[in-house]
């Protein structure tokens, strides 16, 4: 195909799921993202305590693009192409193969649904598959039960408690730090092909 034939908002999909697809950020996006910055409840999730402005955001995203241990991706339903949320793998290690993962689901109406357990598995296949990552940890606010069971579900282990992390809403919170690692993904995820 053409370039002249491609539109040009086309968007290239990295990674597709039945119900979801993980894309790369497009300065067009801040539009979007901007504003899903100060939802109170996604604020109390990820335990954002600051505030941002477009400009500052914009930056954000032009220097995440630019930045190698990183990968930042958008969430967005197959079905209509609405971003509810975003994915990323950060602090990637290439000597310890390791990396962090971060994701939030922007709105009440698109969590409880599987959507971002959908979108970790593609990033967790990527991860292991094509990073060649052999670690990959997160956080989660002890607070944040749902998140537990799904990261639980997903076959994230537990490794132990960060006491007293975050203070947020006049309280201490205590953060579960989870880990895969990549054999315990491939016996769970991936198929035998001999």
């Amino acid at each position: 195909m053409s370039q002249a034939t491609l539109s040009s908002t086309h968007i290239p999909r990295l990674l597709e799921g039945e119900r979801v697809y993980l894309r790369p950020f497009e300065q067009s996006d801040v539009d979007t993202y901007f504003p899903g910055l100060f939802n109170s409840e996604t604020r109390r999730l990820t335990g954002t305590q600051n505030s941002f402005t477009r400009a500052q955001v914009e930056r954000y995203v032009e220097n995440a693009a630019q930045d190698d241990s990183r990968l930042m991706l958008l969430i967005a339903l197959q079905e209509t192409d609405q971003v509810i949320g975003d994915i990323v793998l950060m602090d990637m290690h290439s000597k310890n193969r390791s990396a962090h993962l971060r994701i939030a689901i922007d709105n009440a109406e698109h969590q409880g649904k599987g959507y971002g357990s959908e979108a970790m598995l593609l990033l967790l296949d990527y991860g292991y598959g094509i990073c060649n990552l052999h670690r990959i940890e997160l956080e989660v606010y002890a607070f944040n039960e749902r998140a537990i069971r799904t990261y639980e579900k997903l076959g994230f282990q537990r490794e132990g408690i960060s006491r007293d992390v975050l203070f947020y809403n006049h309280q201490y919170h205590d953060a579960i730090r989870m880990s895969m690692l990549e054999d315990e993904y491939r016996e769970r995820y991936c198929v035998d092909q001999t």
